[in-house]
């Protein structure tokens, strides 16, 4: 599964956040699930705990091959939600 559309979080007290229901479901993730959190750049990212970085690489261009996708198309899509994001929460 690859999602470009972001989903908003709402961060709460002591860094807790929410990952959302089909997210959940499509990562197999449950409320014993450990994960792993790094940054990349300016992202954050959580992944199941059983992954590593290189098995993650991986799944990442496999799928992106897959859907016939390119760094600069997520990149892309990336900007533009962005820019939607902004505009949703500053009214510009």
């Amino acid at each position: 599964m690859i999602s470009t559309l972001p989903r908003s979080v709402q961060m709460r007290e002591r860094g807790q956040l929410t990952i959302p229901k089909e997210m959940r479901e499509a990562l197999k993730l449950d409320e014993e699930g450990q994960l792993s959190v790094f940054t990349v750049g300016q992202c954050l990212m959580l992944t199941p705990k059983r992954l590593t970085r290189a098995a993650l690489a991986g799944k990442v261009e496999k799928s992106m091959k897959e859907q016939a996708l390119s760094l600069e198309s997520l990149l892309d899509d990336l900007k533009a939600e962005r820019k939607s994001y902004f505009r949703e929460q500053h009214g510009r």
